[in-house]
C-alpha cells in the first residue's frame, strides 16, 4: 500500500503524515528538508540553485520510490515526485528562475524515471487558501522561507489546482485544510480516517 500526501508549502503534509503514519502503523517517508544543501541557497538566490534544487528533490523521491518498491510495505509518503515536476519546476521556468536548457534536461531525466515507476495506491490533496499557508508557514519559523513571497505561493497553487483537476494516477481524496484542524481536533482527524478508510477499502 502506497499513499502520498500532497499540497503546497504550509499546507501541513508533513503533520498529516505523521498522524496517518502513527494511526496506521505505515511506514513514514518524509521529505528531505533538514538535510538539503540546496534550500537556503535557493530561497537567497532562486535563478542560480533552482536546477540544482530541483534535481536534488528528484533523485531524493526517485530514491524514496524505488525504496518503497523494494520493501513492499505499507507506506506513506509526504509529497510526490508528480509535484516536482508538474508544479515546483515547471512554475520555477515560467518565472524565469530556470533556463529552457536546465529545464528540457529536467523534463527528459524526469520522463525516464516515470517510465519505470508508478503513482501511488492513493494520493489525499491537501488544498489550501494562500492566507492560510501564510500562516503556517510563519508559524513553524523556518528562516529561509522568510522569503517566500505571496506571488510565489499563488503561482504554485494555481498549479496544483491545475494538476489535481487532471490527476489519473489512482484513488484521489482531497481535503480543505482551511476548514480542518487535524493537530487539535480529534474529530477532524476522525473525519479524515473515514475518508480514507472508504478509499483503501474499495482498492481490494
Amino acid at each position: 500500500m502506497h499513499v502520498a500526501i500532497a499540497g503546497n508549502i504550509g499546507s501541513g503534509k508533513t503533520t498529516l503524515t505523521r498522524l496517518l503514519a502513527k494511526h496506521y502503523k505505515w511506514q513514514a517517508h518524509f521529505e528531505e528538508v533538514d538535510d538539503n544543501p540546496y534550500l537556503d541557497d535557493f530561497y537567497n538566490s532562486m535563478e542560480r540553485w533552482s536546477f540544482n534544487l530541483q534535481i536534488y528533490f528528484l533523485n531524493s523521491r526517485f530514491r524514496q520510490i524505488l525504496d518503497i518498491r523494494e520493501k513492499g510495505k505499507s507506506v506513506i509518503q509526504d509529497r510526490t515526485i508528480y509535484e516536482d515536476a508538474n508544479i515546483f519546476a515547471p512554475n520555477l521556468h515560467a518565472m524565469g528562475l530556470m533556463t529552457n536548457r536546465d529545464f528540457e534536461n529536467y523534463k527528459s531525466l524526469f520522463n525516464l524515471m516515470e517510465s519505470v515507476t508508478k503513482g501511488p495506491d492513493l494520493l489525499i490533496y491537501l488544498r489550501s487558501s494562500i492566507p492560510n499557508l501564510v500562516s503556517q508557514i510563519h508559524k513553524r519559523g523556518r528562516d529561509y522561507e522568510n522569503s517566500i513571497s505571496i506571488d510565489y505561493l499563488s503561482r504554485l497553487n494555481e498549479r496544483y489546482e491545475a494538476w489535481i483537476h487532471g490527476y489519473d494516477k489512482g484513488n484521489l481524496i482531497i481535503l480543505d485544510v482551511d476548514k480542518l484542524d487535524f493537530v487539535a481536533n480529534q474529530e477532524h482527524l476522525g473525519e479524515i480516517i473515514e475518508k480514507i478508510d472508504a478509499e483503501l477499502h474499495g482498492l481490494f
